[in-house]
């Protein structure tokens, strides 16, 4: 909708959609009309063309009728040569004398001219390879199309000898076989475009009627609208000068306003309403006022505890992970002190895995809670070793849940990263891997580098990730049956993004890719 400031406004665009609207009317008639005048067109091109082959077809029969009559009649009375001599004698004198450009022509099967009225010096004349602009072997196609059981039409570029210049024509064909004659007559086809140059002018002078017309309507339209805009805007104005200022009396003296003062019905009712408002909102402003009292109070006492709880809840989060680290470190401890006795079984293989996923979430939680503290600086990191060195602390945890890694990394991998974020980065990756793959599968490890792009990739066989866009969200879990807190690839997404680090995920019903690109050239940003 187009938003108005004030009732003039809108009056002058209501002008103005006025003037679009006869323009577009304007418009589709004049296109419909156009429209109209081109499909006439087509259709008096087609009924003239179609007229004029229907004649000149009926005019080549009535001839060969002719010929074949003449033919029989004399045929045992005279030579063959008097009898095609008497003829073309006919054919000469029942020319249409007055109209050079309607005449027959008849040629033998070998292109030689036995009639033409207008250029009888040229009988006897070889034409078969006679060829028009278009590339059009004229003579040829004509008696190549005659010899058809109902002959043929040939359109050509043709000499016409009153305009004494070339112009398109379309000729019918027809042989008279026991002479070997081809028998045609011809039309030129820009008599049709007169028609047309004809149907054009009407067309024209329609048009100009139309817009004289429409032209006319829209002034008129405008003057009144202009009549509307001064009459009515100075009404309208003066109403809301007079609602304006009883609005000024009655806050002063609290008086409701006049009605009987209106002129329009329609502020009459604006002005009931703003009587019954300024009542109400009196007495609901002497309402608020009590209520505002009670409630700055409120808002006080409710803000002061629920800052005390946020604390409380900060508090108790930093102490419980450092009561976690506790325990983990002496289960850790004393696994070591087993292992070194050359104590092994399934039982400390399943303690220690359960350990170290219990240390990965206290890692997790442990980094949330000092990221904003905490300023993670950069060094340069053996990447390929370090990818190792992980890999072998979950290597336990995948034992115990029947998986083994499949690993293809490139040595001496060097990146300016931070080891935490790395770490990260890595650990939760290698988790959540081991928390979704299928039983007794391989989980793909593989780190290559490309110039200045190292490419970090975990591919395992496991069920289809449905929401690939919210799987780096909060808190957000594919699968609740697995547990976790859904926190381990947010952690990565806000590690990645904040180190230009690129993610791309795949996942289908055969496999899920985790790919992550770190660009060594660290002036580069994406």
């Amino acid at each position: 909708m187009i938003k108005t400031k004030s009732i003039y406004q809108l009056i002058v665009y209501s002008i103005v959609f006025v003037i679009v609207l006869i323009s577009f009317f304007t418009f589709i008639i004049i296109n419909n009309a156009f429209d109209e005048f081109q499909e006439k067109i087509t259709i008096i091109k087609k009924d003239n063309l179609k007229k004029q082959k229907d004649t000149i077809k009926n005019e080549i029969n009535t001839i060969l009728a002719f010929i074949k009559y003449s033919h029989e009649k004399y045929q045992d009375t005279k030579t063959l040569k008097e009898i095609q001599t008497d003829i073309l004698i006919a054919l000469y004198e029942m020319r249409n004398k007055e109209n050079i450009n309607e005449y027959i022509f008849i040629y033998k099967y070998d292109g030689t001219r036995v009639y033409y009225p207008s250029e009888g010096e040229t009988i006897g004349d070889m034409f078969y390879d006679l060829t028009d602009s278009n590339g059009i072997k004229i003579v040829q196609e004509l008696i190549d199309i005659s010899r058809r059981d109902i002959g043929g039409f040939v359109e050509y570029i043709w000499y016409k000898p009153k305009r004494k210049k070339t112009a398109p024509k379309i000729s019918y064909a027809k042989a008279y076989a026991p002479w070997g004659w081809t028998i045609g007559k011809g039309v030129y086809l820009d008599a049709i475009d007169k028609i047309v140059k004809e149907k054009r002018l009407e067309y024209d002078e329609k048009i100009s009627n139309y817009v004289l017309q429409i032209i006319s309507m829209t002034i008129l339209l405008l003057l009144y609208s202009i009549f509307i805009y001064k009459n009515a805007t100075i009404l309208i104005a003066n109403e809301v000068r007079e609602i304006g200022n009883y609005f000024i009396e009655s806050q002063k003296k609290d008086k409701p306003i006049n009605q009987n003062k209106i002129l329009f019905s329609e502020f009459r009712t604006i002005v009931k309403y703003a009587n019954d408002a300024m009542t109400n909102i009196k007495y609901k402003s002497e309402v608020l006022e009590d209520l505002n009292k009670n409630l700055e109070k409120k808002v006080q006492d409710k803000t002061q505890e629920l800052t005390q709880l946020l604390d409380a809840q900060k508090e108790f989060l930093k102490k419980a992970i450092h009561e976690i680290n506790t325990p983990i470190s002496i289960i850790q401890t004393n696994i070591d002190l087993l292992r070194m006795n050359n104590f092994h079984n399934k039982y400390i293989t399943n303690i220690e895995s359960g350990s170290k996923i219990i240390n990965n979430i206290f890692d997790d939680l442990s980094f949330m809670i000092k990221k904003n503290r905490v300023e993670y600086n950069k060094t340069n990191i053996d990447f390929s070793n370090y990818l190792k060195g992980r890999i072998e602390f979950f290597d336990e945890i995948a034992q115990s849940n029947t998986l083994f890694f499949v690993t293809n990394i490139q040595d001496n991998i060097f990146l300016n990263f931070n080891i935490t974020h790395m770490q990260r980065i890595i650990d939760n990756n290698l988790s959540n891997a081991m928390k979704y793959s299928f039983k007794e599968s391989p989980i793909f490890i593989k780190l290559t580098r490309d110039k200045e792009i190292i490419t970090f990739q975990v591919k395992t066989y496991s069920k289809q990730i449905s929401s690939t866009h919210k799987i780096f969200d909060d808190f957000y879990r594919e699968n609740k049956a697995r547990g976790g807190f859904g926190i381990g690839l947010k952690i990565v997404k806000d590690i990645c993004d904040e180190n230009l680090v690129k993610i791309e995920l795949t996942s289908d019903e055969e496999e899920t890719k985790f790919i992550y690109r770190f660009n060594t050239n660290e002036n580069t940003t994406t």
